[in-house]
Order: structure tokens, then C-alpha cells, then sequence
């Protein structure tokens, strides 16, 4: 049994905040005019006295299920902390969801009160009543009349009850897993699990406090998103500004002034691939300051390693800061200290640039499973490639027995009060990652160096052999052909074949640009079919690669890809994670069809 600190349950960690925040801005939204308004730490809380007393009029009590189907809003904080006032257990779901997973989740999970956000789910999901004997009732967010959430907060107003306080060993979510392949399992996360959790992170930034402000991009939803950003902020009294979509981060970033960003390496690679081709495209004296301040920070970075400076260096990258890398900063809202990512490992290079350039990126580790951080890179002790240090109360253990003889890496198996309970209802998965001694298997590989930094080396079930017996980690690859400025996507394929194949899903913006200065057709699916355009592609991949990688993991034959992998095609899981199997499975002739050299 851990012992944990206080606040050791959720219900503590807001109320405790109100206390001291109960003024302070909590969330920003957007309204109809592109404007953010804002509501306190103090308006919120009242919201949620009134859900909760709703919620105890309708017969939830200890140990219950509540769930919901809603992106972002101040609506889902409402219902969860109503519900965990309760002592009852959280179910959240993703709007972009398909209909057969929100009614086997809701089923599995014994939801008996559920809120939707939008009218037209609730159209979708009406008759789940029908179908599920443990839903009782469903209510409507954006909507009027009787079957709300704002007629059941007018209920609780009339009849309040107080929050009962649950056990830190009590259930508080269950988070359910994107399911790559099979049923998604429901992770039990408890209440000792997220607050350890978000104390172990806190700790490795001790710079923040109630005057930071995130811009919230990652789904509250998934518990990267839930423990590292809304129950860390709401802890510390800071403030979030909700991101309107995916597509307007841009334009969000600009208004809110995040000065900390909880993102995904994804975000950043982004932003960097959009720098570097506009600097690209500008050319002239432009690119020439840009490429000089960069040359410049990566020298005078080195330097100051061995305790050494040089003024003209030092001069180089003062000019190229002055008139390029403040407008940097500027377009990213002119504040941010810095930003956390995880879900996927950070380029090194990507890494650099922005520490560069006065916004560091630290690498962290976890999984649901896990609550989700194991390992973090932290503001006071960062090194770039790793994914930091074991975080407060956990303990990292790798094991050599699963890998092939003499490797240097082996299994991650994490230990700590972050550690779930089990997978809702599967007894046999549950044995399959939980340990008798209480570890959990990652299912990741990794190495420690000699200060406990942990560096992940791929995906145990991922590496695969080639005919030559030589061991093949497709992630790694994929990261780094995802980088090429004409890749938007791909998958490496090569599991007892003579030789990779790569997957190529364009970045056709640029490839049509590209086609269009040689005289070709710019139509995508005309590209993909085009030698000239495959050979160039293909080019250009194997030379990012070499004297990264030994020859025989450098793919030797490329498929081009019209489509994207999305979450819409169910090639990409909700955490934007590849669904590999559904990619190979759909592509399997065109693969074979290249093996046999058509």
C-alpha cells in the first residue's frame, strides 16, 4: 500500500482550490464572435455544488457510473466533479467516436446517467435505453427543457448536498483505450492514481503556479490530457483556454497567450515543418538570418556545455533572435516558457530548435495505464533523446528476459501509486500487464543510463525480422520519415520479407508545388502513380535516413498513398496512434504486388 500525499483525492484537490482561487480565471471559450470569456474557479465550483445535487436527486450514489460524450468543455469538469462528489465513477467518450464503441463502452461500464453534448448525438444514441438495462437516462448539454444538464443543475440548486470525500483506492475513471485491435478495454484509474500523479509532475516544474496559463489542445478525455493539464492546472490555479479545434491552434494560441502548452510531439513538428518551409519559399536574405541564427544557437548551445562562449557567435544569434526568432515566439503567443509533450518521442533536432529559440520542449513518458506519466524530463534536469527520470513515488525496472540475448535494452516495467487498478471486467488482460509484485508491463522498450534516464527503442510487439534474422523497429523509422518536409504519413512493412517497404501518404501541398515547377500532373492520385514522383519521394526519404540507420532497414521500395490515415478511416487510433494492422491489412495485395517487383 502507497502512501499518498494530500490532497489524496480529487474531490479535495478542487475544492481545496477554490478555496484559495476562488476569483482566479479557471476556463476560456470561445463564443460566436471569436472572443474568449472567461469563468472563475469560484463560478465553476458553484456549477458543480448544483450538478451534484442534481445528480443525488436522480439516484446516483457511491459507486455509480456517469458518463459523458463531449469534447473540451466546462460542462465535462462540471459532470466529472459533481460526479466524483458523489463518489461515483467518471466515463468519459470522445465525440469523434463510432456508434457501436459509446454503446459497448456504456454497457460495459454500467453508465446509468449519461450527457451528450450536441443535439445530434443525442439522436444517434436516444434508444440506447432500449438496448442497455443499466442507462437510465440521458441528458442533453447544448439544448433546453426537461432532459438537461442545465434543468438537472436547477434540481441540485433546490436540493444540495454536500461532497463526500472518496478513499485515494477508490475508482474515480475509467479511461477506455483505443483498441488498435479487439473491444477497447476500460482502464479502473483511482482517485490516489491521478493525484500522486500530478504531484510527481508538478514537481518537475516547480516554476509554475496560479498565474500560468495553458491553451488546452489534447482531449481531457485521455488521461495525458486529464492528469498532466486539468487536474495539475486546476491544483496550481491556473487557467485554461479551450482550443477551439485542431485547426484553429493557430489562431487560439495567438488569443489565449498560453505561457505552458501540454502538447504532443505532433504539435511542434508541425510548427517547425511550417517555419522551415516558409523561410524556404522567402528564401533571400530572410533564410539566410534564419539559417544563420540557427547555425549560430546550435554553436553557442555547444559552447556553454563546456563552459565556453564566443562573442561573434554570441553576436550571430543576437541579430537572428532580434529579427527572426522573437516573431517565432510572437506567433506562439509572445509568453510561452516552454511546453511538455509525450504520446510519441520528440525529433532530437525539432528538440534543439526550439530550446534554441527560448521555448524548450520536455519529452515525457506513461501510458493510460500508468496515469499516465512514468518518466519526465523536468525544467531543472533535461536530457534531449531521453524521456527524463522516473517521476516522485515510481520506480522504473527494465527487463532483459523478453528481448533477444545481449541487447542493451529491454521491457519498461513501472512500479508506483500510478499504477490502474486493472482493465474493467478482463481479468485476463489484467494478468497479462499487471505483475504479481505489483509492476506493470509497458510493453515498451527502453534503456536507463547510468542517472536514470530512460530512452524508449520501440514497441516490443512492433519489432519485427527481416528474412535476414536482423531486428526491425518500424517506429523509430516512421518518426523519422515523417520529418521529410514531402511526408505527411507513412508505415514500414518488411516482417520476414528480403527488404523493407514504406508506405508513403504525401504531403501533397508541397509535392504538387514541386510537380507543378517539373511539368507533371499536380492531381494526387495522378502523383502517386507517377514515377518520377515515387523516385523523388523515395530519394529523398533515403537520404534522411542514411548514417542514421544500417542499410538493411532503409526501405528499397515505396507505395504512395492518396489517402491519409485518420481517425474517420479507423487507421488511427483516438491518441492519433497508428492503427497498423487495420493500414496492412487494407494495402496487403499493393504490398505483395511490389514484392513480387510490380
Amino acid at each position: 500500500m502507497y502512501q499518498y500525499d494530500k490532497p489524496d483525492n480529487l474531490v479535495e484537490t478542487f475544492e481545496e482550490s477554490v478555496k484559495k482561487h476562488a476569483g482566479n480565471r479557471m476556463f476560456g471559450t470561445k463564443n460566436k464572435d471569436g472572443v474568449y470569456e472567461w469563468i472563475t474557479f469560484g463560478e465553476v465550483a458553484r456549477r458543480v455544488d448544483n450538478l451534484r445535487g442534481g445528480l443525488a436527486q436522480i439516484g446516483i450514489k457511491q459507486g455509480d457510473a456517469v458518463g459523458i460524450i463531449a469534447n473540451n468543455r466546462v460542462e465535462w469538469v462540471v459532470a466529472a466533479f459533481a460526479t466524483y462528489g458523489l463518489g461515483g465513477r467518471f466515463i468519459p467518450m470522445y465525440e469523434a467516436e463510432l456508434l457501436h464503441i459509446w454503446k459497448y463502452i456504456v454497457a460495459d461500464s454500467q453508465v446509468k446517467v449519461l450527457f451528450v453534448s450536441k443535439p445530434d448525438i443525442y439522436e444517434k444514441i436516444r434508444n440506447f435505453p432500449n438496448d442497455i438495462s443499466t442507462l437510465q437516462s440521458i441528458y442533453l448539454i447544448e439544448g433546453t427543457g426537461e432532459e438537461t444538464m442545465e434543468a438537472l443543475e436547477r434540481l441540485g440548486e433546490k436540493n444540495p448536498v454536500p461532497s463526500i470525500r472518496p478513499k485515494p483506492e477508490d475508482v474515480a475513471v475509467l479511461i477506455y483505450t483505443s483498441g488498435t485491435t479487439g473491444d477497447p478495454k476500460g482502464v479502473l484509474l483511482t482517485h490516489g492514481n491521478f493525484t500522486s500523479n500530478f504531484q510527481g509532475g508538478i514537481a518537475k516544474y516547480p516554476h509554475l503556479n496560479e498565474k500560468d496559463v495553458s491553451l488546452a489542445i489534447l482531449p481531457w478525455a485521455h488521461s495525458y490530457g486529464q492528469t498532466a493539464e486539468l487536474y495539475a492546472m486546476i491544483h496550481l490555479g491556473g487557467s485554461m483556454g479551450l482550443a477551439e479545434s485542431a485547426a484553429t491552434i493557430a489562431q487560439d494560441i495567438l488569443a489565449v497567450k498560453p505561457t505552458w502548452l501540454i502538447a504532443v510531439p505532433r504539435v511542434f513538428n508541425r510548427i517547425y515543418d511550417g517555419i522551415t518551409a516558409k523561410m524556404r519559399d522567402e528564401g533571400g536574405l530572410a533564410k539566410a538570418l534564419f539559417d544563420m541564427g540557427v547555425a549560430a544557437a546550435k554553436k553557442k548551445r555547444e559552447l556553454a556545455a563546456q563552459g565556453k562562449s564566443d562573442f561573434l557567435t554570441n553576436i550571430k544569434f543576437a541579430i537572428a533572435d532580434k529579427i527572426v526568432f522573437s516573431k517565432i515566439r510572437e506567433k506562439m503567443g509572445g509568453r510561452l516558457k516552454g511546453s511538455m509533450t509525450a504520446s510519441a518521442a520528440m525529433n532530437v533536432d525539432i528538440a534543439y530548435f526550439f530550446y534554441d529559440i527560448g521555448i524548450p520542449v520536455y519529452d515525457c513518458y506513461g501510458m493510460t495505464e500508468t496515469s499516465p506519466a512514468i518518466a519526465m524530463n523536468a525544467s531543472y534536469s533535461f536530457r534531449f533523446g531521453s524521456v527524463g527520470q522516473a517521476i516522485d513515488k515510481v520506480k522504473i525496472v527494465i527487463d532483459s528476459s523478453v528481448v533477444e540475448p545481449g541487447a542493451a535494452d529491454g521491457e519498461v516495467v513501472a512500479y508506483g501509486p500510478n499504477i490502474m487498478k486493472g482493465y474493467h471486467n478482463k481479468p485476463d488482460a489484467t494478468r497479462e500487464v499487471l505483475m504479481p509484485d505489483g509492476g506493470l508491463r509497458t510493453g515498451d522498450r527502453g534503456r536507463l543510463d547510468k542517472d536514470g534516464f530512460l530512452y524508449i527503442t520501440g514497441r516490443i510487439k512492433e519489432q519485427y525480422k527481416l528474412e535476414n534474422g536482423k531486428f526491425v523497429f518500424p517506429a523509430a523509422l516512421e518518426e523519422d520519415i515523417c520529418l521529410v518536409p514531402w511526408v505527411s504519413n507513412c508505415v514500414i512493412y518488411g516482417e520476414n520479407r528480403p527488404y523493407n517497404i514504406c508506405l508513403v501518404v504525401p504531403e501533397f501541398p508541397a509535392l504538387q508545388r514541386w510537380a507543378e515547377q517539373k511539368g507533371l500532373p499536380t492531381d494526387a492520385r495522378a502523383l502517386t502513380e507517377h514515377a518520377e514522383a515515387r523516385a523523388f519521394i523515395a530519394g529523398e526519404i533515403t537520404n534522411a535516413l542514411k548514417g542514421k540507420y544500417g542499410g538493411y532497414e532503409i526501405p528499397k521500395k515505396f507505395l504512395l498513398l492518396e489517402e491519409n490515415f485518420t481517425l474517420e478511416n479507423g487507421m488511427l487510433t483516438q491518441t492519433m496512434k497508428l492503427k497498423r494492422r487495420v493500414v496492412l491489412k487494407k494495402y496487403m495485395d499493393a504490398i505483395e504486388a511490389l514484392y513480387r517487383g510490380k
